[in-house]
């Protein structure tokens, strides 16, 4: 018999309904990887903020249609990759799991137990590791795992922020866009800002290695893409009146409007479309850049089930599977100041 791998894969979640706002920001902001309080302190904030943030929430979803397109959009990924391996001798299956909505952990888990895997590879659907998202979903599988007393031998893919098919499937989405730019402007100076999901400032300095990681990602992109001379990373979807890392995606653009430059916005955190790309990105910051004054804004297409991605995740799975359990990235690329990513330093 052909072996069974379970992959797994995670993203956030977003609400199906209007009235699954509420309840969704409640799980997101009620997460200790996410709001670094201790529990009474951090209940209350969360049902501060999710109070708070709902009504704008119910809005942007409404511009979707209502509900959140993240999970539509994770199960058709996880079908092409399961289409990718149709003529494999391995049995692969993809079960797609949500870190604040349903399918959550526990019943996803129970779910590849009743499949029986003889291994299970884990897949963080977020390129770059942090501790308020890969860290959060993988802890809260392997304890919803052994919960429902699902054992199985287990890989896990933490960040592949420079897995160079990834890499180039996001360059050649960029190069497209950005023909189509100076085709529409010719002569125009473009800029290319990478906008990725900002941080708290407080959790980067504790160790995280999301925003060196977010670099790393940019320079290969940029690599790839044979240079480009005008570009800047900034930091979008500010949630808590703590300082964040920046520079802002609205200070950014509004300097993109001083300059009288066109802008390229690239969503280089984002590898599916959601409310901060469609809503944020498409709608808020467009309107942003007008009132800048930037009369040609274009927005890099999230990578969804666009062929190239999918070989990627495809090739990032068959080398896992493949490979040795824990860890699936061989040696740590991450400085020793980022303390939270999940590989041991490098011995002397």
């Amino acid at each position: 018999m052909a072996e069974r791998v379970a992959v797994i894969l995670f993203n956030l979640g977003g609400p199906d309904r209007p009235e699954a706002v509420r309840p969704f920001l409640l799980n997101l902001f009620s997460d200790p990887a996410i709001i670094r309080a201790p529990a009474p302190i951090r209940f209350f904030l969360a049902r501060f903020i999710a109070k708070r943030r709902a009504p704008f929430a119910i809005e942007n979803y409404r511009l979707l249609g209502g509900k959140s397109p993240l999970l539509d959009l994770t199960n058709a990924q996880a079908r092409a990759i399961e289409t990718q391996f149709a003529d494999s001798s391995t049995d692969i299956r993809c079960f797609v799991t949500m870190r604040y909505s349903a399918p959550q952990a526990r019943e996803v888990a129970r779910a590849v137990k009743e499949w029986a895997p003889d291994r299970i590879i884990l897949l963080p659907l977020y390129p770059q590791y942090s501790s308020t998202t890969s860290g959060s979903s993988l802890l809260d599988w392997r304890n919803a795992a052994a919960s429902v007393n699902l054992v199985a031998e287990t890989t896990t893919l933490c960040c592949w922020h420079e897995d160079p098919s990834y890499i180039r499937a996001t360059a050649a989405l960029v190069q497209g866009t950005l023909e189509q730019a100076e085709a529409d402007h010719p002569g125009k100076p473009i800029r290319l800002l990478f906008s990725a999901h900002g941080l708290p400032e407080s959790i980067i300095k504790s160790g995280d290695p999301y925003q060196w990681q977010i670099e790393q990602s940019v320079a290969a992109v940029l690599t790839a893409m044979g240079g480009f001379p005008d570009w800047s990373i900034c930091y979008q979807s500010r949630a808590t009146p703590v300082k964040w890392i920046g520079p802002s995606t609205d200070d950014e653009i509004a300097r993109a409007g001083s300059d009288g430059v066109a802008v390229v916005v690239v969503p280089i955190a984002f590898v599916s479309d959601h409310s901060e790309t469609l809503v944020e990105l498409d709608i808020e910051y467009r309107d942003l850049a007008h009132k800048s004054g930037i009369s040609a804004y274009y927005r890099v297409p999230a990578q969804n089930t666009d062929p190239a991605f999918i070989a990627a995740l495809t090739g990032l799975i068959s080398r896992a599977a493949a490979g040795p359990l824990g860890l699936a990235a061989p040696a740590r690329r991450c400085p020793s100041t980022c303390g939270l990513c999940p590989q041991p330093e490098r011995t002397p």
